[in-house]
């Protein structure tokens, strides 16, 4: 039951990524900024994951 949700939380995660990428593209912010802005949304959607695995398998 594990891998699946494993599976989705990594696709989750790809595409979250792919749509910051066009953020970071469209809104023309710089190279300094980026990694900042890639780090900060990486964090949160993966305090988002790691959540819904407790409260979906520890419930």
């Amino acid at each position: 039951m594990y891998l699946p949700f494993l599976l989705f939380a990594t696709f989750y995660l790809f595409i979250i990524n792919s749509m910051t990428n066009s953020l970071c593209i469209q809104k023309e912010i710089p190279e300094e900024r980026q990694a900042k802005v890639f780090r900060t949304i990486n964090v949160l959607i993966t305090i988002l994951i790691t959540s819904s695995f407790f409260r979906i398998f520890m419930t």
